[in-house]
């Protein structure tokens, strides 16, 4: 059945059997996927998924319920389950269908070239990036992972007050993994590309940037434990960034889940930082033009020059908080509840290169990766100790690898000890990104 005579028999029989508002929300995504090892097809796939969600009011309540299947079974199995979830809604969940901002961006974040790139042109790229690593240098033995992946989401929302929207992206990313050797020492290094441009990539480059980094960390040392000034890198930068990024989330604030609560109006990072929520951008794994409860997505700043403007709102937390949306709802898919959520959230860059970073620097450490964020932060207070890969620096240049560190802070001091920000934004395969960011002094382990 198609969706517009499914929405169509949904929401008579809703109304037939006490609903008032109502609405529709279809999501279908497809997925392509290909693994490369030693030249041969390690993992392949090809996939679909998608459904609908259905949201209306009953007694005052609001009520969910998702399908996959579009026939006339899905209708009453629909109405049946939403009016049950309803009635266990608590009294002061107060949640409402709207009704359609005055006006909407037509923005366009779908790619028709990207979407017409042949399945054996993505294997055969991939191919051709594993085979350029692994002819680089004589130290690279393999790859633990070289992929090529390619996402297209369509989205549409329609309800009773009139509102019908669509929204459709695509985009495509490389991940490569690299393995070297030296005698006992092995160093592994990740490298990613997200475009929607396939012409644009270059099999050599992304295979050259993996193995330049994988090489780099051969011959790591010691250095002595103590606090550092220390360079966070773009990509860690922005991993540690999207670990907190959820403090900027009202239903947070709300819920007493981020010490930003009753913060607004106030310094909480270095007058150089300023952190913007941008819907509308072309690369973005965030954009869209209207947000899960339809509402039209707009730029905003929510840190501008250290102090916290906003918060990210959907209209429920806004109607707790005494002010607007801001555009935010957020579906994880079809089968989620409505959230609140970034679209593409990142921290303004500047105009220093990571180069002209660390020439600065009299003697500090740059960071280059992050793991353990989820186990090593807690995102309440703020504090994290994880473990990190970089390089000692020391009168502006960068020495020699370090063997594995971990840093320890906390994130909102980090804010606050911003010294310098890069130009190099970029957005590690998540809609949060970031550039380079110089910071004051973090504590530096060294096992």
């Amino acid at each position: 059945m198609r969706i517009q005579e499914f929405q169509v028999k949904l929401f008579e029989e809703a109304a037939a059997i006490g609903f008032s508002d109502v609405e529709i929300y279809f999501e279908r995504k497809e997925v392509f996927g290909c693994q490369i090892f030693k030249g041969v097809i390690d993992q392949y796939e090809i996939a679909e998924d998608g459904g609908v969600s259905f949201r209306g009011i009953i007694d005052g309540k609001m009520g969910y319920a998702y399908t996959e299947k579009l026939d006339d079974a899905s209708i009453p199995f629909l109405l049946k389950n939403a009016k049950e979830n309803a009635e266990f809604m608590p009294d002061e969940d107060v949640e409402e269908i709207f009704a359609g901002s005055s006006s909407y961006e037509d923005r366009h974040f779908f790619s028709t070239a990207l979407n017409e790139v042949t399945i054996p042109e993505k294997i055969q790229f991939i191919k051709d990036v594993e085979r350029e690593l692994l002819a680089m240098d004589p130290r690279i033995v393999a790859t633990d992972y070289c992929l090529i992946r390619t996402t297209s989401v369509t989205k549409s929302l329609s309800n009773n007050k009139g509102l019908s929207l669509s929204d459709q992206m695509n985009y495509l990313y490389v991940m490569v993994e690299a393995i070297v050797k030296d005698g006992e020492e092995t160093k592994t290094s990740f490298e990613f590309k997200v475009t929607k441009d396939f012409q644009s990539l270059d099999a050599k480059e992304i295979a050259k940037r993996a193995a330049e980094e994988a090489l780099s960390q051969l011959g790591s040392r010691n250095i002595t434990s103590k606090d550092y000034p220390v360079l966070l890198r773009n990509d860690a930068a922005a991993s540690l960034l999207a670990t907190f990024s959820d403090n900027f989330s009202a239903e947070n604030t709300q819920a007493g889940l981020s010490s930003l609560k009753n913060k607004l109006g106030k310094q909480i990072a270095s007058s150089m930082v300023t952190i913007v929520d941008d819907p509308f951008l072309e690369e973005g794994l965030g954009s869209r033009n209207f947000d899960s409860e339809g509402v039209a997505t707009e730029k905003l700043t929510l840190v501008e020059s250290g102090v916290l403007q906003s918060f990210l709102h959907n209209l429920k937390t806004a109607k707790k908080d005494q002010t607007v949306t801001t555009g935010h709802a957020q579906k994880d898919s079809y089968k989620g509840a409505v959230k609140v959520g970034p679209s593409n959230l990142y921290i303004l860059p500047l105009e220093s290169s990571l180069e002209e970073l660390v020439s600065t620097m009299a003697e500090g450490v740059l960071i280059t990766s992050l793991s353990g964020l989820h186990s090593g932060a807690n995102q309440v207070s703020g504090d994290f100790s994880v473990a990190a890969n970089g390089f000692y620096v020391k009168d502006g240049k960068v020495h020699f690898p370090v063997n594995l560190m971990t840093i320890a802070g906390n994130f909102y001091q980090l804010l606050t000890d911003v010294e310098k920000i890069g130009s190099d934004l970029t957005f590690p395969l998540s809609p949060i990104g970031s550039p380079s960011l110089l910071i004051k002094s973090l504590s530096v382990t060294v096992e």
